[in-house]
């Protein structure tokens, strides 16, 4: 483990709180002005990046798999009535293209760190 890896990890356990939270509160404050595919791809893409800083050895299938799982668990969440919130099965698809579109980038990086001398 690198020294870096504590500290990625502790980055990506308050990027998953503060996404979860913003995602399950009934009126999130808008953080950022875009539209709401945007800010799914942000908080999914970020999450990514820090689950493979945060465990290096991990499987990128199985991060992708847990992330994913993850953005669907949100919209099934965002289903009940008293949050007053839309679940959408397309947020979820942005969120797995991001996941896949970082992880493509991350094995691409790794391939060419561990073929360089």
């Amino acid at each position: 483990m690198t020294r870096y890896t504590s500290l990625f990890r502790l980055a990506l356990l308050a990027a998953a709180i503060f996404a979860v939270v913003m995602a399950l509160l009934p009126h999130p404050p808008n953080v950022l002005e875009v539209n709401d595919k945007i800010q799914h791809m942000t908080a999914f893409g970020t999450l990514t990046i820090l689950y493979c800083l945060a465990f290096p050895r991990e499987s990128l299938l199985r991060i992708g798999e847990r992330l994913s799982f993850l953005g669907a668990l949100i919209e099934v969440l965002q289903s009940i009535p008293s949050l007053h919130r839309d679940c959408d099965i397309m947020d979820w698809i942005a969120d797995t293209a991001v996941i896949v579109g970082v992880l493509l980038v991350v094995r691409i990086v790794r391939a060419r760190r561990a073929s360089t001398p």
